[in-house]
């Protein structure tokens, strides 16, 4: 089993930035990658972003290039998603996804509230 546990969301004007963070702890010996996805009320959960977890290439959304940006902490096994230049339609819970093996975990999602 794999836990995750975000943190970092909250309210914050249009413009503004968080970093929502992911620690992972359990059987995370076998990570492939993780990544972040969001679900906006009557929305469907969408992808945000993802890191390979030994090679650390990213790849993000159209929707936050050049805003977002995601890291990990390889030793301490915990994922970082930094969010600049905030905009209304980015609010939404956030949910960090690990994929470990054949297996995909998620988090409890954290609320991002982006005011206009």
């Amino acid at each position: 089993q794999v836990q995750l546990v975000e943190s970092g969301g909250g309210l914050v004007q249009a413009g503004g930035s968080l970093r929502l963070s992911c620690a992972a702890s359990g059987r995370t010996s076998s990570t492939v990658a993780m990544g972040w996805f969001r679900q906006a009320p009557g929305k469907e959960r969408e992808f945000v972003a993802t890191i390979i977890w030994d090679g650390g290439s990213t790849s993000y959304a159209d929707s936050v290039i050049g805003r977002f940006t995601m890291s990990r902490d390889y030793a301490n096994k915990t994922v970082y998603l930094q969010m600049n230049s905030l905009k209304p339609e980015d609010t939404a819970v956030y949910y960090c996804n690990a994929r470990v093996a054949f297996t995909s975990y998620w988090g409890q999602g954290t609320q991002v509230t982006v005011s206009s």
